[in-house]
């Protein structure tokens, strides 16, 4: 009487951490659209279209549920899903190099970018540590940002440019796997390097044309509200140094 070999670990977990890893981009992706078009249409009506803007988008990810459902919950299944898969793929077959522009665009945002931008811009504005210091949601808009580029230009602008340019190779790359994968058939007919020349194009240049619309902005702020921002930038040990 034969029995079947019991099948390594790796064998079975892989296939689900793929469609763990491939499920949860689509969240991801419409939050990133949804975020990035506020700094984008700057370009059209500075920072008061931009702030108008993202008070919209904050209805779809910023509410108490939302935000967990829609954003933190797929980031972190996203993020585990993908280095389970390279912990536990065999040494001769990983999913991808590290090298690859995929997982070096993923790992620069999820280690490097993603934790200065939303501990500088979500977390550190609202903590009451004192205070007289603490911002509120609805006193957060663009004039937050304005604050860092006009006080911290060099700083802002590597840290904007290179979250921008990283989550947008990242989503270029893998949506095109996501779509070969399912749809069992090329993306395009076009190169790689065309796609993300097109994709940074489209949307890593419109944002960042924004992110300059707004650094040529006067400050339209109090000078009590101006010394709250100051104060929660200088929280983060980024903007201390």
């Amino acid at each position: 009487m034969s029995s079947n070999p019991r099948k390594p670990f790796h064998t079975v977990s892989l296939p689900y951490l793929t469609k763990l890893a491939h499920g949860s981009a689509p969240f991801l992706a419409t939050f990133l659209l949804i975020h990035l078009a506020a700094p984008a249409v700057a370009n059209l009506g500075g920072s008061s279209l931009s702030s108008q803007t993202m008070l919209l988008g904050r209805e779809y990810y910023q509410t108490s549920l939302s935000e967990n459902v829609l954003l933190l919950g797929p980031l972190a299944v996203h993020s585990l899903s993908g280095i389970a898969k390279r912990l536990l793929s065999p040494k001769h077959q990983p999913p991808r190099p590290a090298s690859s522009l995929l997982s070096i665009s993923g790992y620069a945002t999820l280690f490097l970018f993603l934790p200065i931008h939303y501990m500088t811009h979500r977390v550190n504005p609202t903590l009451d540590v004192p205070p007289i210091y603490a911002v509120g949601p609805a006193e957060l808009d663009y004039e937050f940002v304005k604050m860092g580029l006009h006080t911290w230009p060099w700083r802002s602008w590597i840290l904007y440019g290179g979250l921008v340019v990283s989550v947008t190779l990242h989503l270029a790359d893998g949506m095109a796997v996501i779509w070969n994968t399912y749809l069992k058939r090329k993306l395009a007919r076009s190169s790689r390097k065309t796609r993300l020349a097109v994709s940074l194009g489209v949307v890593a240049l419109p944002v960042m044309m924004g992110v300059y619309a707004l650094s040529q902005e006067p400050m339209m702020i109090f000078a009590s509200t101006m010394e709250r921002y100051k104060a929660s930038f200088m929280s983060s040990p980024v903007y201390q140094i």
